[in-house]
């Protein structure tokens, strides 16, 4: 049962390298196995085919995504700096990307979105179902926000629809010109977009 297990995460992690890396559509079952290590008979045991594993490769990573994001956006800490701390660990993530291989890899939801949304309907629809789900953790914020007057919008949704794309879109820039620094203005274009300014500890530095 463990050799067993341990094929399946060698091929999760081998393709989730890989689709990082290439994106989705370049991709064999053949290489994904031999990057794994494993024979391609143990690719069918697991997965019936390359979309179902990709599905599995955005289960497991939106499963790590969402407890970092849970832990960011959740705690005793005003609304606005739960907020701030989630762009940070974002460039961070970025940052330790660009460090380990060399390239800044952007946001796997949103390389896939592009490439494949059009594509395949079961991939298009877990991808929606994720980004509602940001849209989600970061609309109770925003409410939060409002409730204790510190953000001033009229639609908390659409509010937090906005920052999620802004999100998404400074690191889609972070990808394309290799830098996390393109990450930096998110907190500014935040607080404009929520008509907020920024919560005391971070006025005063700490």
């Amino acid at each position: 049962m463990g050799r067993t297990s341990d094929a399946r995460e060698k091929i999760l992690s081998a393709a989730w390298s890989l689709i990082e890396e290439r994106g989705y559509s370049a991709l064999g079952v053949a290489e994904i196995c031999k990057a794994a290590g494993v024979p391609k008979g143990s690719f069918y045991y697991f997965f019936e085919s390359k979309e179902a594993l990709a599905l599995a490769v955005i289960d497991e990573h939106w499963a790590g995504q969402k407890r970092t994001w849970s832990a960011a956006l959740r705690g005793d800490a005003e609304p606005l700096s739960r907020l701030r701390r989630l762009f940070e660990e974002t460039e961070a993530a970025q940052r330790a990307g660009q460090q380990s291989c060399g390239t800044v890899s952007g946001c796997l939801f949103g390389n896939l979105a592009l490439e494949m949304s059009n594509r395949t309907e079961a991939i298009r629809a877990r991808l929606q179902e994720i980004f509602d789900a940001q849209v989600e953790m970061v609309d109770s914020v925003i409410a939060e926000g409002v409730e204790r007057q510190e953000v001033d919008v009229a639609d908390t949704r659409e509010a937090a629809r906005a920052v999620v794309a802004q999100l998404e879109g400074q690191v889609l820039f972070a990808k394309l010109y290799n830098s996390p620094h393109r990450l930096g203005p998110l907190w500014a274009n935040c607080l404009a977009l929520l008509g907020a300014r920024a919560p005391r500890e971070a006025v005063a530095g700490v």
